[in-house]
């Protein structure tokens, strides 16, 4: 298993952090925030250099990239804490319609991606209901036609910026592991907005009340390998949000190492108090163990290894723990600054905070881990 990044890998970072650098300053995401600045423009600058395209095969018009070009992508989003619906979409609609849907939906939906036309999200979440692929509420109807959905489906990402939305239902009538997945026109169903605690990325709650789907529009064969493919999607979304993760803590750190460097108590730098340099070495252990992790879960997903549910799940728990000691140290290394609206820190741990609950909490992960383990 080959460790280092590609020469085109090391182009495809350094493109996309550039792009980034110049139209995503955090001016950009705090206009976002504040002012309900519009994303369009980046989203634009995006479709232009083909990022939708990301992971799509290329005989739908894709580049055909794999999970490590995606988690390097994440991660670099995540740096800039960027908004908008590109990670819902390359992480989390593409993957499930590529493993799921027939050769004609992957060209109508991916191809769609790769235009620029498209942009997709997962709906899988419910109320009090956590990541397993079962006892969901929300169902599937079997009609003549195609299906009948009824239920509702919380924290979708970016709903309101999707065209299509990918909901996971139950297969009503049929075993307790059967589900379907349908692309539902975003304008079909009742989205309402939900006020999230990452203020750079929009939540909401989709309600199907009763909504006819057609048979082109629920994907492959609804039943038992549905389950089996939506699984093995998740894995990339897991692990996409993970490195994401990673980025955004690579940016507290930064942050708060150049600000330790600059404050002065006692006439030095804070940054050479002992404790302190403590702290900074417990945080890029924490980081670099959360990065390497994510980018194992990435190569095992890329090469279709057997590990790749456990270490999707373990790239998820390093990410998490990072996160809430990079939160915490960051914001007190920054002392009273820190906890102000005007300083950026609150955006990065925003950010971060909402990572470590998307596609499961890191004590859901910790057990699927220990199932998978035999434990």
């Amino acid at each position: 298993m080959e460790l280092d990044f590609t020469e085109d890998q090391e182009e495809l970072r350094d493109g996309v952090r550039t792009m980034l650098a110049g139209e995503c300053p955090m001016t950009f995401v705090r206009a976002v925030v504040e002012d309900a600045a519009p994303v369009a423009p980046l989203w634009a600058q995006m479709v232009e250099l083909g990022w939708p395209a990301l992971t799509v095969p290329e005989e739908f018009g894709g580049l055909g990239l794999g999970a490590v070009e995606l988690a390097i992508v994440a991660e670099e989003m995540g740096r800039v804490v960027a908004p908008g619906p590109l990670l819902p979409t390359i992480a989390g609609f593409v993957p499930v319609v590529r493993a799921l849907g027939t050769t004609d939906q992957q060209a109508r939906f991916l191809g769609g991606v790769a235009e620029g036309a498209v942009t997709g999200t997962l709906a899988l979440h419910e109320p009090g209901h956590g990541i397993g692929l079962h006892a969901f509420a929300t169902t599937a109807t079997e009609t003549g036609a195609g299906v009948r959905l009824e239920g509702v489906k919380e924290y979708v990402l970016e709903a309101p910026a999707a065209t299509d939305i990918a909901v996971v239902a139950h297969l009503a009538g049929g075993d307790p592991d059967a589900l379907a997945v349908c692309v539902v026109p975003a304008a079909d169903a009742r989205i309402e907005p939900i006020a999230g605690f990452d203020a750079t990325r929009s939540l909401a709650r989709v309600v199907l009340d009763g909504i006819e789907i057609p048979a082109d529009r629920v994907l492959g064969t609804p039943g038992t390998l549905t389950t089996v493919g939506l699984e093995r999607a998740l894995h990339e979304a897991i692990t996409a949000t993970a490195a994401e993760s990673v980025g955004v803590s690579q940016a507290v750190f930064d942050i708060t190492l150049d600000y330790a460097k600059q404050r002065e108590q006692f006439g030095v730098p804070i940054g050479s108090f002992q404790a302190v340099k403590h702290k900074f070495a417990d945080l890029i252990v924490a980081l670099e163990k959360a990065r390497a992790s994510s980018y194992f879960a990435a190569l095992t997903i890329a090469e279709d290894d057997d590990r790749r549910a456990v270490a999707a799940s373990a790239a998820k728990v390093a990410a998490a723990d990072c996160e809430r000691l990079m939160s915490k140290d960051g914001i007190q290394l920054h002392g009273g600054i820190g906890y102000t609206w005007e300083h950026d820190m609150h955006l990065y741990v925003r950010r971060n905070k909402a990572c470590s609950l998307l596609f499961g909490t890191p004590a859901e992960h910790r057990e699927r881990i220990a199932r998978h383990l035999g434990l």
